[in-house]
């Protein structure tokens, strides 16, 4: 079966593809997504990845890696990894690795959470994730109590700074 048609059909269009996931763009909402192309277990390294540019402020398309550091993502097509308050993986800033927190499969959606990488977000959303547990405000791991937060994994940046709270 071909994957544009495919996609093309469930209100999506292919953009790009890539080793282990597709970037999507929705046909209505024109907002991009990353979907496995394949079967991973929890707590498989789908990828390495390393910082584009380094920058002191966060943005949209950063993630947090120390108290003045952001950096971009490279690969590029994992900038288009969305926020979900019950994330499918989680990008391990201390190895460099995004990693699946629950087994994975194709055309999954592959979401992280993003209180889990960045202290203050540079752009704080009202979530429309969908999900039973959902947080709602998305504003960076300092906003959210501690009993929240530890139902999460958390970078060990975050971690540090919970402690140092």
């Amino acid at each position: 079966m071909n994957t544009k048609n495919t996609t093309q059909q469930n209100g999506y269009e292919l953009i790009s593809r890539h080793a282990f996931a597709d970037v999507l763009i929705n046909s209505n909402t024109q907002q991009k997504s990353l979907h496995s192309t394949v079967h991973a277990p929890a707590t498989y390294s789908l990828c390495r990845f390393h910082a584009g540019i380094a920058q002191s402020r966060a943005t949209y398309l950063t993630i947090q890696i120390g108290l003045h550091t952001h950096i971009t993502l490279k690969p590029d097509f994992l900038q288009y990894t969305n926020h979900s308050c019950e994330p499918n993986v989680f990008f391990n800033s201390s190895t460099m690795e995004l990693v699946t927190l629950k087994a994975i499969a194709p055309g999954d959606e592959l979401t992280f959470f993003y209180p889990s990488t960045e202290w203050e977000m540079a752009q704080p959303f009202v979530c429309n994730c969908g999900s039973e547990n959902c947080i709602q405000l998305i504003n960076g791991a300092s906003h959210l109590a501690l009993s929240t937060l530890k139902k999460y994994k958390l970078t060990d940046f975050i971690e540090q700074l919970l402690i140092q709270q």
